[in-house]
This record gives C-alpha cells, structure tokens and sequence, in this order.
C-alpha cells in the first residue's frame, strides 16, 4: 500500500467536501467544468485508509492491543489498563465512514465498476460492523447510518444475531459482485485485483463463521454449511502476499508505527518488554522464529549468553507487579522486540487478516469435524510455514542474530515432536490456537488475540488477582462498555438493548449472545 497515495487521496475528498459546503455566492462564481462529486476511487480510497491505516495506530497506542494480547507488557508510569484488563467505554465512530458507501456506489463509472464498488462497500460494512459487534454485543445495523438518507439518528439496536445474518449476508454478496465485476481504481491495498478481493471476503466470512462456532445448532446461520460451501466452492487467501495488510515508506507518518527513524521518531521504544507468554512456547518448541521477532536479554548477552542461543531469551510474566517489572527490566533479565521494528521504517507489513490465520481456521475446522479431505495437520502445518516465510522475507539476515531458517527447517519444523497435532480433539484445538497466535505476533491488531483467548482459552492467560483491574478483580473481562454518546443521543434504544442483552446492566462481565 502505498500511504501517500492514501493521504492525497484523502485530501481530494476533504476538498471537495468544503467545495460542496461553500456559500451561494462561492456556487455562482464556481467553474461549470469542474466536479463537485466525490468520485468512486476517492471514497474508495478514503474508506479502505479509514479500516486499515488509520486503525493502526502508532507507537504507544500500536503497542496496546498487544499489551491486552499479552504478547508485550509495559513499564512506563502506572499499571497499564490494558496489560491489566481494565476496559472503559468505546466509541461507534468506525461506522461512521460507511456514510461514503452509498455515494460510491452511485458514482461508479460502470455497471461492470459499479459491481465491484458495491462488493467494496458490503465488504467495508462487514469489516465495520463485525468489529465494532465484537467488542459490545447488540448494535444498531438495520438503521444505522441512515441519519441523512431516512433522517433517523436514533437507530434501534439489532440482536447479535441478526448482526451476524447481516454481515454473512454481505460478504455472500461481496463475492458474488467482485465476480461479477472488473478491477477497480482506489484501492490502496491489493491495486483494484478483484481476484485478490475475493480471497479476502471468503477468508473473513471463515474468520466470522468460526467466531459462530458455539452456535452450529442453529438453522438461521447454518455456519457448517456455510463454512464447507466457502471451503469447497470459493477462492480463498493462498500465501502472504494475499494478506490483507498495510506496507510502509520512508516518509513521516508512514513508516511502519513502531519504528524509531529519522524521519519519524518513536520516544515509547525504552518501556516495552515481550513476554513469557509469547516468548516460552517458541523457546520450549526450539522455534527459530524467537530470533527473528525478537531481542536477547542485556543480562544473558552480558553474561556471555549468545544471541543466537534460546536461553538467552526471556520473557516477563505479564501479570507481575509493576515493581517486580520494573526490577526485571533494569536488571536486565528481558527481551524486546527485534531492533528490526525500530530501526526500519517498513520492518514489515501489519496485517488485519493473514493467510495464516486463514490456514490455522481450516485445522481448527477440521478438527471440529465441519470439513474433510485434507488432514488438519496439513492446513496447520502451512498457517506455521506461511508465517516463517514471512518473517524470512522481512527480516535483513542482519537481524535474524546468526540464525537461519532455511526451506529444509521450515519444511520439516511442523511435523517435529511437540509440535506436530496430537492427542485429543481439545489438545488439538489448544495447539492451533497457540500457533496462531504466535504467528499473530505484531499482526492483527483488532485485538484477535484476546478475542481467540475469549472464545477458547486458549492461550492460557494468567489471572492475577492482586494486580488484576478488573472488578472483581477474580474475573478476566468480556466485554467493552458502550458509547457514553449513546447514552445521551441514543438512550431508548440504548437502554432496551441492554435490558434484553444483560438485565440492564452495561457491565464488563457480562457475557453477550456470541459466547453463550
């Protein structure tokens, strides 16, 4: 993705914005050639910055779903609320972009354009809506955004469940109008390939299906049978380079939002650590990717330790006081991310959806008994290859500390002895889980990680209860609260979506329909 492409184009959009809100008399005077309609591939450009690289945020805050993920833990000031489960309210404003849809669509060049805009759009609504559900329970979907066109801005709140009709419902649509449509300008992450596009949105409707996986029972969603048709049926992502994903330049603001270059610098690099959460299983496993992702400890280097040995790694047990962090860290007994992250401004590409979650979700699949055909262990043994290839593609042998991982390894690596799938149908479920959440390291930053942990349990989390934010403190939390905005423009439908969700309690612990 190219960011300044993005930034311009969102400037054109900003412009003809304030070209449209200008005076009578700025009308009368305006030049009769020039548009004042905001093009497809402007909005189209402006919504895809929106759901990508403006939901990535930069340094601190970059760090922060990961923080929750308990990939990294953070020494700076006091106890950090996400590291510590700590969850206030959120805000809707990531369904506010879906305003452009309509005029998108409107404004295609093409039917044959318009198709492909359309899918663009039910896809951008998925994406929307599915994250924006995940983290609250009920919203509004059938009447939301229609504030302008019905003249409704108090829109009711739809159950979970018909959210979830919803969105299988558009990603249905969205590959079934790329198909029928023809590439497309303004799109800043696969070029307007409509074949890459359709990847993506059988892939995520995958991804929303095994969210569903408690509710296989229920013949409105028919999530098997979805599920398998996808599988059999559709195209879905194959390697990395299908990643749904943002690359960097070396230019301010669009280097990748850890780095510490020139041209943008990052003063947060000094107050993280990563943690044994992340860092155990990959040195119990004698996982090369250890030394690709990360830094050794100043202690063990100090010592004599080697940087390409795994005991000189260490983690820190996110749960600890920040006292006994704090002492961790200035004796140096801790690993950091690798120097890579913050000396390059593109280290990396940061994914919101990767081949190797899409791989791991075919195993899991398997093992649940909803496909057939291909062994688990092969769809589990690519979602580790896939992501070793990519950590071997972006990482300069300068920063690989003398290690390699050859074809040879990464070939064999998944069939070895305590990583291949073994055991029962629930060690299985365990050992997919934890590859892919070591593949998510730094990727997926919508808070998969702790979303997977929710659904499954998997990777174990330790509860802490005297450093634990959460009230009660005995408890991890569920769930995020709503928008205080709602609570003073929306307060009926508000108020009933609560009463019918959660006994009328907007509480942390409370458990939505998803998870029952």
């Amino acid at each position: 993705m190219n960011l300044s492409i993005y930034k311009y184009m969102l400037l054109c959009c900003i412009a003809i914005v304030a070209f449209i809100s200008c005076s009578k008399f700025d009308q009368i005077n305006t030049n009769p050639d020039t548009t004042n309609t905001a093009r497809s591939e402007w909005l189209a450009t402006s919504m895809l910055g929106s759901v990508t690289v403006s939901d990535i945020s930069t340094q601190k805050a970059f760090a922060q779903p990961f923080m929750l993920g308990k990939y990294t833990i953070w020494k700076e000031g006091g106890p950090e609320s996400m590291q510590y489960n700590r969850f206030g309210r959120i805000d809707f404003n990531r369904l506010t972009v879906l305003r452009n849809v309509d005029p998108m669509i409107a404004n295609a060049p093409s039917d044959v354009l318009k198709n492909s805009y359309t899918a663009l759009g039910h896809f951008i609504r998925a994406w929307q809506f599915f994250q924006t559900t995940m983290r609250v329970g009920d919203i509004p979907y059938s009447e939301a955004i229609k504030g302008e066109s019905d003249k409704n801005i108090k829109p009711k709140y739809d159950s979970q469940k018909e959210v979830f009709k919803g969105i299988l419902n558009e990603l249905d649509q969205a590959d079934e109008l790329f198909k029928a449509g023809a590439d497309f300008s303004g799109d800043i992450i696969y070029g307007g390939k409509i074949a890459k596009w359709r990847k993506l949105v059988n892939s995520f409707q995958l991804h929303v299906l095994m969210n569903l996986y408690k509710k296989t029972a229920d013949a409105d969603l028919n999530v098997t049978g979805r599920f398998q048709k996808i599988v059999a049926e559709r195209p879905l992502m194959e390697d990395y380079t299908d990643n749904f994903a943002v690359t960097y330049q070396n230019a301010a603001g669009s280097c990748y939002p850890w780095s510490n270059t020139p041209v943008q610098t990052n003063p947060f690099i000094i107050y993280s650590a990563l943690t044994t959460t992340f860092v155990n299983p990959l040195k119990a496993n004698q996982d090369r990717r250890l030394f690709y992702v990360a830094e050794p400890a100043p202690a063990k280097i100090n010592a004599g330790g080697l940087a390409s040995s795994y005991d000189s790694y260490l983690g820190l047990e996110p749960s600890n006081t920040m006292a006994d962090i704090v002492g961790a860290y200035n004796a140096g007994n801790f690993s950091d991310f690798n120097k890579r992250y913050v000396e390059l401004f593109n280290a990396e590409p940061v994914g919101l959806l990767c081949v190797w979650d899409v791989k791991f979700l075919l195993a899991e699949a398997t093992v649940r008994g909803w496909i057939s055909g291909v062994p688990a262990q092969t769809h589990y043994a690519a979602g580790i290859q896939q992501s070793m290839k990519f950590l071997v593609n972006y990482t300069p042998v300068a920063y690989r500390h003398g290690v390699t991982m050859d074809d040879a390894y990464i070939n064999g690596y998944p069939s070895t002895a305590g990583v291949a799938l073994t055991g029962s149908n629930e060690n299985q479920i365990k050992q997919i889980i934890t590859q892919k959440y070591l593949a998510g390291f730094l990727q997926n930053c919508d808070y998969n990680a702790w979303y997977e942990n929710r659904r499954t349990g998997y990777p174990e989390f330790l509860l802490n209860p005297s450093t634990n934010l959460n009230t009660p403190s005995t408890k991890f939390p569920l769930r995020w609260l709503y928008p205080s905005t709602e609570l003073t423009n929306n307060s009926e439908n508000l108020d009933a979506a609560i009463k019918s969700q959660y006994s009328g309690s907007d509480n942390v612990n409370e458990t939505m329909w998803l998870l029952k």
